[in-house]
C-alpha cells in the first residue's frame, strides 16, 4: 500500500486510489486496481486464493496473468492488456476440451476474472479461427468411447454471460 497521507485520531491509512483504511491490526481486504481504478474489493483470504489459482492456470494459459501482488502489501496491480490476455487463453483452452473435471476446476476461476475483465473496460473476444481451434486437448474418453463436445458446448457465450454475471452481484469493489 503506498501511503498517501496518515489520519488524526484513528482515521487511519488513506492508500493511493484515496480510499481510507483503518489502522492497527491485520488487513481485512485487498484491492484489485487497473491505475487508480478499483476494479474488486476481496477479503484477504478469497483474494489470495484468487491469485493463487491463477498462478496455478498460468501454464494451462500459457501467459503471464497480468496480476502484479507485492508482499506486504493491500493492493494488486491488474495489467489489463495482458490480464485479458490471460482470461480469454484460459476460456479458449476451457472450451477446447470437453472433459468435465478440467472444465470445473476452470469454470469458477474464468468467471470471476470475467468479472474484473469488464470492469477494466476489456472483453474476452470468442474466437474460433486460432490454430488451435480446432484441437481437443483432454477429450473425455468413457465406457462408451470418445465423447467429443457438441459445438454449442465448445462456445457458449451466454453461459459465461450469466456466470460473469453472478459474480459480479457477488464482487464488492
Amino acid at each position: 500500500m503506498k501511503i498517501v497521507a496518515e489520519g488524526q485520531g484513528g482515521q487511519g491509512l488513506k492508500c493511493r486510489c484515496g480510499k481510507v483504511r483503518k489502522s492497527g491490526g491485520e488487513r481485512v481486504s485487498q484491492l484489485f486496481m487497473a491505475g487508480e481504478q478499483i476494479l474488486w474489493n476481496p477479503s484477504n483470504g478469497v483474494a489470495f486464493l484468487f491469485l493463487r489459482s491463477a498462478e496455478a492456470l498460468a501454464p494451462e494459459a500459457g501467459l503471464p496473468t497480468g496480476l502484479d501482488y507485492r508482499e506486504g502489501m493491500d493492493e494488486c496491480e491488474v495489467d489489463m492488456p495482458a490480464f485479458t490476455a490471460f482470461v480469454s487463453a484460459l476460456v479458449h483452452r476451457y472450451e477446447r476440451s470437453n472433459h468435465p473435471i478440467l472444465r470445473s476446476l476452470m469454470e469458477g476461476f474464468i468467471a470471476t476474472a470475467l468479472v474484473i475483465v469488464e470492469r477494466g473496460g476489456s472483453a474476452v473476444r470468442a474466437d474460433d479461427s486460432g490454430p488451435e481451434a480446432d484441437v481437443r486437448r483432454d477429450v473425455q474418453v468413457t465406457d462408451r468411447g470418445v465423447a467429443l463436445p457438441a459445438r454449442e458446448q465448445v462456445s457458449d457465450l451466454g453461459r459465461w454471460a450469466a456466470l460473469r454475471g453472478e459474480r459480479a452481484r457477488a464482487m464488492p469493489r
